[in-house]
This record gives structure tokens, sequence and C-alpha cells, in this order.
């Protein structure tokens, strides 16, 4: 595959954002859409926890996700910061094309 989504969380908008135009400033996606109001729900050292999230989908090369998911890495505040990678295995042309282009 050539091009992926990233899905991100984040702990609020301001991070959010500030992770988002990072990645969007240093070619490593060609855009991202953030989105407030997640509740996640998950295990974190033995408990549960509930928390508010905002969730970002980023586009991207498939080549580029290991350099992405470690810059994200470095910009996060968590611990271990929710970074994956979902192949797109078709699409649009022209938007295709847009996401080399801008990540080139």
């Amino acid at each position: 595959m050539k091009h992926s989504l990233i899905y991100i969380t984040c702990a609020d908008e301001v991070e959010a954002e500030r992770i988002a135009r990072a990645l969007v400033e240093e070619r490593l996606v060609a855009g991202v859409n953030l989105l407030p109001g997640a509740r996640s729900v998950y295990r974190w050292q033995g408990k549960v926890e509930t928390a508010a999230e905002v969730v970002l989908i980023a586009q991207t090369r498939t080549d580029l996700v290991e350099r992405l998911t470690a810059r994200v890495v470095g910009l996060h505040s968590y611990e271990v910061p929710c970074v994956v990678a979902i192949p797109i295995t078709s699409g649009n042309p022209a938007f295709l094309r847009w996401i080399e282009d801008e990540t080139g």
C-alpha cells in the first residue's frame, strides 16, 4: 500500500492542533482531521479509565509512517500514545496524488 490513514488520540484540542500542525508543516502528512468530543474507555496500569480525547486522522504515504510515529511520540503528552496506521487500499486518484504531492 502506498498510502495510509493514521489514527492518533490526544488529551485535548490544544495538544491535537499542536501535533497536527507540526506533522503538516514537516510534510510528514498531507492533512489532519481533528475530531473533538471522543470518549475513551481503556485499561491503564491495572485500572479501567475513562477520558475525553480528541481524535486525529491524518493522511500520509506509507513509507513515512515510521518517521511520523516517532515524531508523534516525541511531541505527545501520553506515556504510550495511540498511533496506528490503516492502509488505504483505494480511493479518489486525485486525492491520493494530493497526499503524495504534499508529503513529497
